[in-house]
């Protein structure tokens, strides 16, 4: 199934990865209000980049299938196809996880 969204400029289409909730021997899973905010995704969709003062494009520093650490609070929600997805600006995603 591909995605169907083409993000525009310098954004970028992350699906969060739910960090894992429950201790080693398995016995404590967290309720969905005590979880922290995803901090951690898959980068499944990106622009062609910003625009410079001439006009010239920016190349993006970030590619599909890379996976990434962005800003707590950074973005912007959306669901489609029944998956949340976050856009984001390039300046949201913090690090590239390597």
């Amino acid at each position: 199934m591909a995605l169907q969204l083409r993000p525009l400029g310098d954004r970028v289409v992350v699906e969060p990865i739910e960090a894992q909730e429950t201790f080693a021997d398995g016995q404590l899973v967290l309720p969905d209000t005590a979880k922290e905010k995803p901090q951690q995704g898959e980068v499944l969709a990106v622009g062609l980049g910003r625009k410079d003062d001439d006009g010239n494009r920016i190349p993006m520093d970030i590619e599909v299938g890379q996976i990434v650490l962005y800003a707590k609070y950074g973005g912007t929600e959306v669901k489609i196809e029944g998956k949340k997805l976050l856009i984001l600006k390039e300046s949201d995603v913090l690090a590239i996880v390597e």
